[in-house]
This record gives C-alpha cells, sequence and structure tokens, in this order.
C-alpha cells in the first residue's frame, strides 16, 4: 500500500472505532430510559 492509502485506512478505523463507541453509548441510553418508562408505566411495551 502506499502511504496515503495507509494514511486513509487508519483514519478509516478511527472512524469506525468512533461510531462503534456512539452507538454503544446511544444503546445503552436507550436501555436506561426503556427501563425509567418501563418503571413508570409497567403496562407499557416498547
Amino acid at each position: 500500500m502506499e502511504s496515503d492509502q495507509v494514511r486513509e485506512l487508519k483514519q478509516v478505523v478511527e472512524e469506525n472505532t468512533r461510531l462503534k463507541k456512539l452507538v454503544a453509548k446511544l444503546s445503552l441510553d436507550k436501555a436506561v430510559l426503556q427501563d425509567v418508562l418501563s418503571k413508570k408505566f409497567p403496562g407499557r411495551r416498547s
């Protein structure tokens, strides 16, 4: 690979890692919110 391709690959890998962390954080936030809602509204299904 040429150096510009290596640099671009590293950037893509870093962006992918950042996005995976963001998805994990948002998934956790969603789970917490669903848990809170289920306790406030016991009959509610999401």
